[in-house]
This record gives C-alpha cells, structure tokens and sequence, in this order.
C-alpha cells in the first residue's frame, strides 16, 4: 500500500486521516487516501473494509 516515508497511518489508526492524497476530485467532493481511505468533503469517510464514519464536522458555537 503506501510507499511514503515515513509510513502513512493504516486505514485502522486513528489518524488515518493523516494519509497522502493520492486521487484527488474536489469536483466531485472526495478524495482518495494511500492507505485506501476514502475523504468526502463533508468530512464523511469510507474505509476499505466498507465501514462508514459519518461526517464530523465541528460544531459552530454561537456566543
């Protein structure tokens, strides 16, 4: 899988999200990671397993 040095974070790390864009499409609003992940720009990913993880996305905090 990734041949970067150092080694980007399995798709199973927490910082997985922390992988080198290896396709990007903004177009069309996601992004492929080395590690296999993919980055939807809602913040929304699927990882290679098929497990989904919902967008998290800050909450806005209005004073």
């Amino acid at each position: 899988m990734c041949t970067h040095t150092p080694t980007c974070p399995t798709a199973d790390s927490p910082d997985h999200e922390a992988a080198v864009v290896v396709a990007g499409h903004l177009e069309q609003g996601w992004s492929l990671l080395c590690n296999g992940v993919l980055v939807f720009e809602d913040t929304g990913e699927l990882l290679p397993t098929g497990q989904v993880i919902a967008p998290h996305r800050p909450l806005v905090v209005v004073a």
